[in-house]
């Protein structure tokens, strides 16, 4: 095996489902979230900096994965899938509806509700992540929440 099969498995192993699920609610289409996600490993494999702690890797993966997510955005408008195809990502069936509800909402909001909850990422850690301020991501994350809320008691 060589050193880069080995740094694909450990990056895979640490961070590989995780990864899967926010790149599948960004772009709500089990073939591009792979895509995708394929492009983030390539990257950690051949173009990552030094990285001073587990921390920073993780953080430097979410932005790359999302800063991918947003170019294939912006390069081809998708069509809005639901996300059935999830079931064969690791996941309880509550988290998964609450994943398609919120693949519902504006993507500001559905980041950093994804960063927030599913990825245990702190205010300030969103904050660093997507470039906006602390008091910007408590907005998103009140205002995804309200949407949400609205949308179980309308159910």
């Amino acid at each position: 095996m060589t050193q880069n099969d080995e740094l694909f498995e450990q990056v895979w192993e640490a961070y590989g489902p995780r990864l899967y699920r926010f790149c599948l609610l960004q772009m709500k289409n089990p073939a591009d979230a792979e895509d995708v996600l394929q492009d983030v490993l390539i990257k950690r494999l051949y173009q990552a900096p030094k990285f001073k702690s587990p921390e920073h890797e993780r953080n430097w993966l979410f932005q790359v994965a999302l800063n991918l997510c947003r170019d294939e955005w912006r390069r081809h408008r998708r069509s809005e899938l639901p996300l059935e195809a999830a079931v064969n990502v690791p996941l309880p069936p509550a988290e998964l509806s609450l994943l398609e509800q919120a693949a519902g909402l504006p993507e500001k909001q559905r980041t950093a509700l994804h960063l927030y909850y599913y990825e245990g990422y702190s205010v300030q850690e969103i904050a660093r992540l997507l470039g906006v301020t602390a008091p910007t991501v408590k907005m998103r994350l009140k205002r995804g929440r309200e949407a949400l809320r609205k949308e179980w008691v309308e159910e």
